[in-house]
């Protein structure tokens, strides 16, 4: 517990620190990849580059401080993080090299702002933190190892099947290579892929599991991320995948992780209401198959946004929700092929706004989840908001680092 000594400072420092907070967190990640380059592995450095890395943690800091005297408000981030930390490996070794290193971080942005008894009051908060994080995985990582077929770290599982599901997305069907049991899983959660590049050492990607539970595989479907800027960088993973890796060709996978997904004991008989964007599918994708398979009888509505025809990943397998009597589907494209509507590839022309969604969808009784790009994602978090869906109803993942969802009220396309 808590000092309410620390308590106190952390509360009063917190309007000095948060306009701060990002120059600290930049600070942070040049002092450890410095000082401790071994921690460099379990860091995607293209969150590095672009900057989301660094917002992510200043968030949580401003987050944390906030709310230094109500740690329970914390517990959905802390958990987001647990898993994200299990799903990398992380060890209760090392969390003193980030407590180090971000302490003194905080101390070279704020100066002599910083005296001893701040300093020993964000130890004390820091340390109380990474206790309660370092419990939660210590519970996730034997809840991985005591299910039949579960491991930590990382298992070699080869591809089965590689099939093609658009211009851009591959799916990969993994199966164990000793021939072991696989371990059920959430639909919605995720899986980490651990590369060794040939060229550039890079860190594990996670994917999300794309296929039903049960089926005697893993799947997942990567889409090949290209450069979002003139001359800048392909993803190196993603099109490692797409380019190098063939049916037969071995991949060393970590066990499922992640908190989003469906609870039907908190849904209860509600609609469930799933909103996909893009690459965004692949969670709702099995969110949505692992419904229909275990025969809830709640109405289940599945909104798919797309550019168009050559970028429309597992269309089929939305089709195929639809026959059943309590699913509705529908596939909107925002830059439909000219003859997309009239063969049928998707059902309305134009973006995800509001009135398409009170028109659709029961607003006020149904439980939401969505994925997909970040702006996709922010407009849909910003438009149940603006209908009046309460918070506890809304679900949402990121693909990447945490990031807040505010901005814009306009309708944004899915990519």
């Amino acid at each position: 517990m808590l000092s309410a000594k620390t308590i106190q400072i952390v509360k009063a420092i917190t309007p000095a620190v948060a306009p701060h907070a990002e120059a600290i967190t930049r600070n942070f990640y040049e002092r450890m990849f410095r000082e401790n380059p071994e921690v460099k592995a379990y860091f995607n450095q293209a969150h590095q580059h672009f900057g989301g890395q660094q917002r992510a943690l200043a968030g949580a800091i401003c987050a944390y401080f906030t709310h230094i005297d109500n740690l329970a408000a914390l517990g959905p981030a802390v958990e987001l993080i647990a898993q994200k930390h299990c799903s990398l490996g992380i060890q209760p070794e090392h969390y003193p090299i980030v407590g180090k290193h971000l302490l003194a971080a905080i101390g070279d942005v704020l100066g002599d702002a910083v005296t001893e008894e701040i300093a020993e009051a964000v130890t004390e908060a820091y340390q109380v933190l990474a206790a309660v994080c370092i419990e939660r995985e210590e519970e996730i990582y034997q809840q991985q190892r005591s299910v039949p077929g579960g491991w930590n770290g990382y298992r070699t599982f080869v591809v089965e099947r590689k099939v093609p599901e658009s211009e851009i997305v591959t799916s990969f069907y993994l199966k164990p290579a000793d021939g072991g049991e696989l371990p059920a899983f959430r639909a919605g959660q995720y899986i980490t892929v651990k590369v060794n590049h040939p060229e550039t050492p890079t860190s594990p990607r996670n994917y999300s599991l794309s296929d039903v539970p049960g089926t005697g595989h893993y799947r997942i479907s990567v889409k090949r991320e290209v450069a979002s800027f003139a001359d800048g960088p392909e993803g190196l993973v993603s099109t490692y995948l797409h380019d190098q890796i063939e049916a037969g060709d071995a991949l060393e996978i970590g066990p499922p992780c992640g908190e989003f997904y469906v609870d039907l004991a908190q849904v209860g008989d509600r609609p469930i209401v799933l909103l996909a964007g893009g690459i965004g599918v692949t969670p709702l994708i099995a969110m949505a198959k692992s419904l229909v398979a275990r025969q809830v009888s709640n109405p289940i509505y599945f909104l798919q946004a797309a550019r168009n025809s050559q970028v429309h990943a597992l269309g089929a397998e939305v089709r195929e929700l639809a026959k059943h009597p309590n699913v509705q589907a529908l596939v909107m494209y925002d830059q439909p092929l000219e003859s997309d509507l009239a063969k049928g590839y998707c059902d309305q022309v134009g973006l995800v706004d509001v009135a398409l969604l009170r028109e659709w969808l029961p607003i006020h009784n149904a439980e939401f989840y969505f994925c997909g790009p970040k702006a996709f994602m922010r407009n849909v978090f910003v438009q149940l908001n603006d209908m009046g869906v309460k918070p506890d109803r809304i679900h949402f993942e990121f693909f990447g680092p945490l990031q807040e969802i505010t901005a814009s009220h306009d309708p944004v396309a899915a990519s």
